[in-house]
């Protein structure tokens, strides 16, 4: 058991003060509060936020991304060499077959055939080498008449 030793027995405790805690910034906007402030007398201060309301930040970035882009990268890509589209077209009509059926045989849509044949198509290196294949025709690299 725990003994007690014999004296004068004092707290060495001190005191404590509570303090109240600060309104949130939330509060402090509510408009209440503000209200309250003015009735009061109490200093209140409105900061008026740049471009606060509108909605036009978005647009102005934009205009700088796209700006940052085209200075880095051409805009224009590559189309389809005429060249391309009239071998492509004449290998087709020689061997019979239609779009869609060419298309079918190298596991492409339709679609992409007929932008290959318009010179609307970004020319994509597999698609040209499944229809070199298919065709019998070189499409890639020279082309020489």
């Amino acid at each position: 058991m725990p003994t007690r030793t014999t004296g004068s027995v004092s707290q060495d405790w001190e005191p404590v003060v509570l303090h109240k805690s600060r309104p949130k910034s939330q509060v402090l906007r509510d408009p209440k509060a503000v209200n309250q402030a003015l009735r009061s007398g109490a200093q209140v201060q409105t900061v008026k936020k740049f471009d606060g309301g509108s909605n036009k930040k978005a647009p102005a970035t934009a205009v700088y991304a796209r700006k940052l882009d085209e200075a880095a990268e051409p805009a224009a890509l590559d189309r389809v060499a005429p060249e391309v589209r009239q071998l492509i077209q004449k290998a087709r009509i020689g061997k019979k077959i239609s779009q869609a059926d060419l298309a079918k045989q190298i596991n492409e849509r339709p679609q992409v055939v007929q932008e290959y044949e318009n010179g609307k198509a970004v020319p994509n290196q597999a698609v040209l080498a499944k229809m070199e294949r298919v065709l019998g025709v070189k499409l890639r690299g020279k082309i020489h008449k």
